[in-house]
């Protein structure tokens, strides 16, 4: 490759991130703006229940005079975009810290839980769905496309109630709950998130199955591979190299997706196994009214959301040459 024709690439590149982080800046822009609304429309007073039942209305009015609660909604807006804009994002009311210093603990744990379910959920899903595909009509592949469709209708706590029952309380593997920082131990730490994230991603590798399955079984018909078999090329070779190099493009846009899934699930699972994460401090939070703290683990969700389909979208152009950002292969 001369330099000629790095500099148009570098500039397609850069021109594919600038479109692509407008299109995807939608995806934090409406959920914070209906936070914001939701929040102060729903019932219930963050003074009142920050002083708790014995305050009188006179304390709960001028607490809601000293955190801004009385000012109009446009002012209290204007005011949250300009925490948006500048990273601040407020103090939270109940920890009585800097919501950028409370966010990271918290997200670290479900960051870690949620990398370890997305790699049992692409494993056991690719696999799964890779044996529905290649032994399609066959006992196995009925077996696997059976298991894909009972893993997609059980929902993720009631997988998360079956590991406790079956690895807690009958084989004593695990405890129930009771999450071990780094800091004590390695293993202690690894048992501790171990059946959160096995909840996690069990549940959701039976979507990554029935998306490997069906992209497996479009490129096995498509005329490259009737060509590929009818030069004598080997099917394992056929299958390792054509027909899953092609099907790899969906299945990585489901790996991006499943980010947004799992973070969104960890809410439930981190209640049942109570991990301290993110997804169990934003039910804290949204229960208390913590509006500052809501809006920022929101706007960190997001962000990050947008960061890893990014990536995501990066990566096709390696899988798959053919592929080309910022303009149309010829």
């Amino acid at each position: 490759m001369t330099s000629s024709t790095r500099v148009p690439e570098a500039a397609d590149m850069l021109r594919y991130l600038a479109q692509r982080l407008l299109a995807l800046l939608p995806t934090v822009a409406v959920p914070l703006v209906l936070v914001f609304l939701l929040l102060r429309l729903a019932p219930g007073d963050p003074a009142a229940i920050l002083l708790g039942d014995s305050a009188t209305p006179d304390q709960v009015a001028a607490l809601r005079q000293e955190l801004g609660l009385n000012a109009p909604l446009w002012e209290q807006f204007g005011r949250f975009l300009g925490d948006v804009v500048t990273l601040r994002l407020g103090d939270s009311l109940f920890l009585g810290k800097p919501v950028v210093d409370v966010i990271p603990d918290y997200a670290l744990v479900t960051l870690e839980i949620s990398i370890v379910a997305l790699v049992v959920a692409l494993v056991l899903g690719i696999g799964l769905g890779t044996l529905a595909a290649f032994r399609n009509g066959r006992p196995a592949g009925r077996i696997a496309t059976a298991l894909g469709i009972i893993g997609i209708s059980v929902p993720q706590f009631v997988v998360a109630l079956i590991l406790i029952v079956v690895f807690a309380a009958w084989l004593h593997w695990f405890n129930v709950g009771g999450f071990v920082p780094m800091s004590k131990g390695f293993w202690p730490h690894l048992r501790s998130i171990t059946l959160p994230a096995l909840s996690l991603g069990i549940a959701e590798s039976a979507f990554v199955a029935r998306i490997t399955r069906g992209a497996i079984l479009d490129v096995v018909r498509e005329p490259f591979v009737t060509t590929a078999r009818s030069l004598g090329i080997a099917p394992r070779r056929i299958g390792a190299v054509h027909i899953v190099r092609v099907a790899a493009l969906p299945i990585m846009t489901v790996a991006g997706l499943l980010v947004a899934s799992l973070l969104s699930g960890s809410a439930v699972v981190e209640t049942i196994f109570g991990v301290p994460g993110m997804g169990r401090l934003l039910l804290d939070a949204v229960g208390r009214r913590d509006y500052s703290l809501v809006q920022g683990i929101v706007l960190f969700t997001g962000l990050f959301v947008i960061i890893v389909n990014l990536l995501v979208d990066l990566s096709y152009s390696v899988v798959d040459p053919r592929v080309r950002l910022g303009r149309k292969s010829a």
